[in-house]
């Protein structure tokens, strides 16, 4: 089976999420960020949205392409790879606590990425400058601790059954979170080396998911877009400051 992933080239992004999934599973795709001339790139991107014919178009990016299937929505792409993958629980009642991880995980990633852009995603940061000073103190303040400490939660009622959120096994929630720590980290480093010591769980999710062999070798690949100022998670240093 032939796997695409859509994504914007250049930045890590939501696309990031799927492609970790992809990586740790060591499972072939195809990543249409890569992808020289006209048939990757943006160019591509812009074919499938402007394409009148399609009868079910995605909203925006990332999207996988499966056949003549097109799955849109990060958490919406996860569902339907977990399974597949070997990255998602064997029964049911498992994959939707997974997705509802996932979504929650979501609601996360939008927060951090409106500390930015908390006016609108139209403007530029330096447009919105005093709003996202004002947006990323509540968020650190408030906001931070609220999800992770419910993930922190999370962990704790999975019975210790080793540093993972569902089960005994790693599944895509676990390789989401890790990315959001990592994010986190890099967009406010002096706020969240102080944080982080509350969530000792999360600090080892994170350190597990990076020793993973593939996710590894996939980071030191150089395949790996490095986090940026055009992503969800960017460091500006005026809004870094630990937290009070």
């Amino acid at each position: 089976m032939k796997y695409e992933l859509f994504y914007w080239p250049g930045l890590q992004g939501r696309g990031e999420f799927v492609r970790l999934a992809f990586e740790e599973a060591g499972v072939p795709y195809v990543d249409i960020a890569l992808v020289p001339g006209e048939g990757g790139g943006a160019d591509a991107i812009m074919r499938v949205l402007d394409d009148p014919k399609l009868a079910r178009p995605p909203f925006a990016p990332p999207w996988l392409r499966v056949g003549k299937q097109l799955i849109s929505q990060t958490a919406n792409i996860l569902l339907y790879l977990g399974p597949r993958l070997g990255l998602a629980p064997p029964d049911a009642a498992g994959r939707t606590w997974a997705h509802q991880l996932q979504l929650t995980i979501a609601d996360f990633v939008d927060e951090a990425h409106d500390t930015h852009h908390p006016v609108g995603s139209s403007l530029y940061y330096e447009e919105q400058k005093r709003e996202a000073r004002r947006a990323t103190h509540f968020f650190l303040k408030d906001r931070v601790p609220k999800f992770l400490g419910y993930f922190e939660h999370v962990i704790e009622r999975n019975r210790g059954r080793g540093p993972w959120m569902i089960g005994s096994s790693i599944t895509y929630v676990d390789l989401s979170m890790a990315q959001v720590v990592a994010g986190l980290r890099y967009a406010f480093p002096k706020a969240m080396r102080g944080e982080m010591r509350k969530y000792p769980r999360l600090a080892r999710l994170h350190r597990a998911v990076l020793a993973r062999p593939r996710i590894r070798k996939y980071v030191k690949s150089g395949r790996q877009v490095p986090f940026n100022t055009t992503g969800i998670f960017r460091h500006y240093p005026e809004l870094d400051r630990p937290v009070r």
